[in-house]
């Protein structure tokens, strides 16, 4: 049986730390799915669809990969999906507690499923979407921090909101 996994998030956008934990997830599962997490408490930046785009362009070689969106419960999604495994990155210590207090809520409404930390390569550690987003609306250089099509749509919508 396929291991099945699911790496859920807002990806707003997705960076190298978000591509480089996909990348090394593929190594221990079979499928993953990338699910994009559609927040109504959150204002993001790209909507779901472009989000979604997004982590496609920056995937496109990986034929293992699939990605989706979803609102409601993690673990409702996950079930739909067939998926057993919820991976999820840590880049902190003060990242610990809140994902600690997620996975033992995911265990309690879904004791099959396991969440493994998985923490970033050393050169991704400093990355995450609110400084890329910070960083390009100021017209700093993103490039080294996501894929080109990102540098892209971050420069489109910085400069058609302007």
């Amino acid at each position: 049986m396929p291991t099945v996994a699911l790496y859920a998030g807002s990806f707003d956008p997705i960076t190298n730390g978000h591509t480089d934990l996909i990348r090394r997830s593929l190594g221990f599962v079979d499928r993953l799915v990338v699910a994009v997490a559609v927040n109504v408490a959150k204002q993001p930046l790209f909507n779901t669809d472009e989000r979604v785009a997004m982590i496609g362009q920056a995937l496109a070689d990986e034929t293992r990969v699939e990605v989706k969106s979803f609102q409601g419960l993690l673990v409702n999604f996950a079930r739909a999906n067939g998926v057993r495994m919820i991976i999820r990155g840590l880049r902190a210590v003060s990242d610990f507690e809140y994902e600690y207090q997620m996975a033992l809520m995911n265990r309690h409404l879904a004791p099959e499923m396991e969440t493994v930390f998985m923490i970033p390569s050393l050169d991704t550690t400093h990355v995450s979407s609110s400084l890329v987003r910070e960083i390009a609306r100021y017209g700093g250089d993103v490039s080294s921090l996501v894929h080109p099509a990102v540098v892209a749509a971050l420069k489109s919508k910085y400069t058609t909101d302007a």
